[in-house]
């Protein structure tokens, strides 16, 4: 089966172990008055475009997006999309990967997790303000190269993802019953689903690992998304599923055993009761 093309961080010559983790490239340098255009791909490495000015389309697990002024663009590795992306647009393309950013520190790790779980951010032109000198101090410090200045990139990284959720915190109009705690348990779920649902499909499993009960864990997801953690479950199940029909050329047997299914006859029913279509057919239609 041809898997979805993965792109790695290509890394300078000048000094290949620090920039195989982390890079960030000035949006005009990098269209040099050309439209960029790509095609669904998918990466290994955490990728924010944050556009000051931009015109095009960006599309996120077949989810379409019109790129505006002031936008945020947060994917995180494994997401699959694909990117049109006009001439005479300006800000930074950000990108490294999951070990630059604190691997082994709690907190950084929460914080990392917590700004990934929207993938658009528009703070308007005032907001945009707070965040773009961010990115302008990574960028000189990137090219600059001066002492201490891996840190002081990383120490830049967590304001910017700090006001990211101040941002989504003061614009979200969801229930006051939400709490602090409900929504770390739903972003260490969605974090599971993305890594295990090929092997693991039941709500007890996803309990154990948050060390909740299954109705516990149904509360906080009917609570925060309206939705048990089985329909959650089977989205996840239908999102890979659709990233590999249009994306790949694989076989529907093949794609069905590597979603855990032995049946692929089994699975092609799963599919179409979710979403109206076959598995070829949706490959068909939408590809």
């Amino acid at each position: 089966m041809k898997n979805i093309p993965i792109r790695s961080i290509h890394a300078p010559v000048e000094e290949p172990a620090f920039s195989e983790s982390f890079s960030i490239r000035d949006i005009r340098e990098l269209l040099a008055g050309k439209d960029m255009v790509q095609e669904l791909h998918r990466h290994d490495f955490f990728f924010i475009l944050v556009l000051k000015k931009g015109r095009g389309r960006h599309e996120i697990d077949l989810i379409p997006h019109m790129i505006l002024d002031h936008s945020i663009f947060f994917l995180r590795p494994g997401q699959v999309h694909q990117l049109t992306l006009k001439a005479g647009s300006t800000g930074y393309l950000v990108q490294f990967k999951t070990d630059f950013y604190y691997p082994d520190n709690k907190a950084a790790h929460q914080l990392l997790r917590r700004t990934g779980t929207r993938n658009l951010c528009q703070p308007g032109a005032d907001g945009f303000k707070k965040l773009l000198p961010l990115l302008t101090c990574i960028f000189r410090e990137y090219n600059g190269k001066q002492e201490g200045y891996k840190e002081v990139i990383k120490a830049n990284l967590g304001i910017f993802f700090i006001e990211l959720i101040r941002h989504r915190q003061h614009s979200k109009s969801s229930a006051t019953s939400v709490t602090p705690y409900m929504q770390e348990r739903l972003e260490e779920l969605s974090e599971l689903l993305e890594t295990h649902i090929a092997g693991h499909k039941q709500v007890s499993w996803y309990a154990d690992r948050l060390n909740l009960s299954p109705y516990q864990l149904n509360a906080i997801t009917k609570t925060t998304l309206g939705k048990t953690c089985s329909e959650l479950i089977n989205e996840q199940i239908i999102l890979e599923a659709k990233r590999a029909l249009l994306a790949t050329s694989g076989q529907v047997k093949e794609i069905a055993w590597q979603l855990g299914y032995e049946d692929a006859s089994y699975f092609i029913r799963f599919f179409k009761k979710h979403t109206g279509y076959s598995p070829e057919g949706f490959r068909h239609n939408f590809r």
